[in-house]
């Protein structure tokens, strides 16, 4: 493997990871907006690691299969579903009636 191959895997890796916490801080921002209270981010933060946990297994069963030894495309894949899903879990706080 070649130094620019290892630096692209990190970055990889390091991406995949920026999107995983932009995920969580949608669920944040969405308990937050809901009321804030302890029960709206418990409930919200353990919906965010449900939801890594099993994008972890769908994605890295995936990857096991088909790019085996890519553990950077599998950090990277599961972290953008996680941005993508927390983004979407923000703006369904708006449909949340109190």
């Amino acid at each position: 493997m070649s130094a620019a191959s290892s630096a692209t895997r990190r970055q990889r890796v390091l991406l995949g990871w920026v999107f995983l916490a932009l995920g969580l801080l949608g669920h944040v921002l969405a308990a937050r907006a809901i009321g804030g209270s302890y029960i709206a981010f418990r409930d919200h933060i353990a919906g965010f690691v449900i939801l890594a946990l099993v994008s972890f297994a769908i994605i890295g069963g995936l990857g096991w299969k088909f790019w085996r030894g890519r553990r950077d495309i599998t950090v990277l894949a599961v972290g953008g579903l996680q941005a993508i899903l927390g983004f979407l879990v923000y703006l369904q706080r708006f449909t949340v009636h109190g």
